[in-house]
């Protein structure tokens, strides 16, 4: 489950797949790079300086396999305790999540292993999970071990892979590795959100990956 390495994403396969659509949501500490990894996903930038979410962002984004178009819905929690309450809000009904941790902060690791918890007991029974370890371009700072954080993940049954929003490493590749564990062929019915987008602090939409 785990991976280092930053692999290319593949380009689209035969037109005409069919689109299944998914709802996705970022959780962890406040400033662990949540945003800036989604910011990286959907418009392949990143900024130095990221202001704070406040309440959650909503982004999509789409990707394409062998088998289907997928559309991610995607939102991106504030990591501040005032906010805690309102994550089941964004977490509710969501298909997948991404629980991102700082490796140069203990701290945030502990915090990440707290959400997995409240998902694992709220969440949907079926959500597939990934751990992101954010910052790996800071790995001479690192506070967390990998082997550490993948054994956490083996042991939960949890994706696990370092990121950097920074450098775009495994950035494409943890979304395209939920992706592939999403159940495509049961159709899945669009992801019917508990809060309504028009009230984040920011909408954004990637290019579909099929032409």
């Amino acid at each position: 489950m785990a991976a280092r390495g930053g692999a290319a994403a593949r380009p689209a396969s035969a037109a005409g797949n069919k689109t299944c659509q998914f709802k996705l949501v970022l959780l962890g500490e406040s400033a662990v790079g949540k945003s800036s990894l989604v910011l990286r996903f959907v418009k392949g930038q990143f900024h130095e300086y990221q202001e704070s979410t406040i309440g959650a962002a909503f982004l999509t984004q789409t990707v394409c396999l062998d088998e289907a178009t997928v559309k991610f819905e995607i939102w991106d929690t504030a990591g501040q305790e005032r906010y805690h309450s309102l994550a089941p809000m964004y977490y509710r009904g969501a298909q997948a999540a991404i629980v991102v941790y700082d490796i140069t902060n203990q701290e945030s690791f502990q915090k990440a292993k707290n959400w997995v918890k409240e998902l694992q007991r709220q969440a949907s029974p079926n959500i597939v999970m990934a751990l992101a370890g954010n910052k790996a371009d800071m790995a001479n700072k690192r506070a967390v071990d990998y082997e550490e954080a993948q054994a956490y993940a083996e042991d939960n049954g949890l994706l696990f892979m370092e990121t950097s929003a920074k450098t775009s490493m495994n950035v494409t590749d943890v979304f395209m590795a939920i992706a592939k564990k999403l159940p495509l062929g049961a159709g899945p019915e669009p992801a019917r959100d508990t809060v309504d987008p028009s009230q984040s602090t920011q909408r954004a939409s990637g290019g579909s990956c099929c032409k």
